[in-house]
């Protein structure tokens, strides 16, 4: 079967297209959509394959699809919105604005903390169920209750699923809306087909996200593990849905609000949504280059490497390298070096970030 494809890509771009599609012809993708804005402009916009695995939906430039942790930079947005007008600060505590959070060790934790993964909760402790997943009180109020599981600040860890509950429920106790509203208005603005809790007048665009194995992966109760090890079960599978697994395609999973991972967006959303930061009609200039310092970096035990943290942004590195400039944050204004001290066998023994100049590249998104 012909796999359709179809849109624009400017002449001086058709590197992408080919690349684009060399993915289904040659790596087995099944659908999918690229977009690229440059001074404004959208120079690549392509779709192709299949939005179902029956094969019966052409993949749309309106299809949507989860987008995964792509949603936690974007919740960040949302909050970093609010920092911009003055009701909250990078470092209020949590609980200045979310009393119950004060509990098990976190009194201390700030909304830096948050979001740059070092609040200390990457992982609920209470067994939770896809039926608690559906309701956003219950989740806030159990990353609420859990006992820090170490001392915020002290350690970065990847707050995998929970990163959403964190930072979306500060959005509600300093603006009294839920994510999904927020990013509505800021959608709306910007013209960007993003959602958190996608209508269900709308989930008929949705993509079906197909797992390999197809079959439910079976594993050990997070909650007989220990130390790191139950932290990173339980902060994929507690609840067992919070990663997904078993429950994308549903209408519950569309409908609910996961930020840091159930978000559904088309390619053209998520591109909408960085142009507008980088032509400056989201965030102050101010806050662009605080947000993609690094804020956090260290071993994480989550993601199992070296890792580097802004305020919601992931900084350039060389497991995700931005763009041809190794120092580069395409996006935005600033960039970091990484200096390493290594011993005589090559282990490294101490490390940090400088900043290093760079010259904005034009526009690009």
């Amino acid at each position: 079967m012909d796999v359709p494809l179809s849109g624009h890509c400017r002449d001086d771009l058709t590197a992408v297209r080919d690349a684009f599609a060399a993915n289904f012809a040659e790596r087995g993708e099944h659908g999918a959509a690229v977009c690229v804005v440059i001074d404004g402009e959208v120079v690549v916009d392509l779709v192709g394959g299949w939005a179902d695995e029956a094969r019966t939906r052409p993949w749309q430039h309106d299809t949507l699809v989860n987008v995964y942790s792509v949603g936690k930079g974007i919740v960040a947005t949302l909050l970093l919105e609010l920092v911009d007008a003055g009701v909250v600060g990078l470092d209020d505590t949590i609980a200045s604005v979310w009393p119950e959070f004060a509990v098990g060790g976190k009194e201390r934790a700030t909304v830096r903390h948050a979001f740059s993964h070092l609040a200390g909760v990457p992982a609920i402790r209470a067994q939770m169920t896809n039926d608690d997943l559906w309701d956003w009180d219950t989740m806030a109020a159990a990353v609420a209750a859990t006992e820090a599981w170490c001392e915020p600040g002290s350690r970065v860890t990847y707050h995998t699923n929970t990163y959403g509950h964190l930072v979306g429920e500060l959005i509600r106790r300093v603006s009294g809306d839920l994510p999904g509203t927020r990013l509505a208005a800021l959608a709306g603005r910007l013209g960007a087909d993003v959602w958190y809790g996608v209508p269900e007048t709308e989930q008929h665009r949705c993509a079906d996200v197909l797992w390999a194995p197809a079959a439910r992966i079976e594993g050990i109760d997070p909650h007989a593990l220990e130390g790191d090890a139950a932290l990173v079960a339980l902060g994929y599978c507690n609840p067992p849905g919070y990663s997904s697994q078993g429950i994308v395609n549903t209408r519950e999973w569309r409908s609910a609000q996961v930020p840091s991972t159930n978000g559904h967006a088309s390619a053209s959303g998520v591109a909408a949504i960085y142009a507008g930061i980088v032509r400056g009609a989201v965030l102050s200039d101010t806050l662009v280059t605080e947000a993609t310092r690094v804020q956090s970096s260290g071993h994480c035990p989550v993601l199992g490497e070296e890792v580097a943290f802004g305020l919601g942004y992931v900084p350039t590195s060389q497991r995700r390298p931005l763009g041809p400039n190794p120092l580069a944050v395409p996006e935005f204004l600033r960039a970091e070096a990484k200096e390493e001290t290594r011993d005589e066998k090559g282990v490294i023994t101490s490390d940090r970030f400088v900043d290093m100049p760079i010259t904005r590249p034009s526009g690009t998104a």
